[in-house]
């Protein structure tokens, strides 16, 4: 069996984000196999493929800001999308101690 390439486990992981949660760059590079890959979580997310069809937009930033210009959504798009779901945000960031998704490494 061929082993996945980083990307692919990166989607993997942000794929099991579930509604209503978020989680950090850094979350998903360590729950991907490296802890240090939190800007390759970025890369990751900046070239997925439309036909994923991933939760990208659960995924924020340590103190759990948003992205004002996320992808090509125009300006908040990111929160709009986390408040339809649940997520409050208050000055562009979510509080990630009621919203940060506690999936562990076992």
């Amino acid at each position: 069996m061929k082993e996945k390439n980083t990307f692919d486990k990166i989607y993997d992981v942000v794929g099991q984000i579930p509604e209503g949660k978020v989680a950090s760059y850094g979350q998903i590079a360590e729950l991907a196999g490296n802890r240090r890959w939190a800007r390759v979580v970025g890369y990751a997310l900046h070239v997925v493929p439309d036909s994923m069809h991933l939760p990208c937009h659960r995924v924020v930033t340590k103190e759990g800001r948003v992205s004002g210009a996320f992808l090509s959504g125009g300006v908040n798009r990111q929160s709009r999308m986390l408040e339809e779901e649940g997520v409050e945000i208050e000055e562009d960031r979510v509080d990630m101690r009621k919203y940060q998704w506690s999936k562990r490494i076992f």
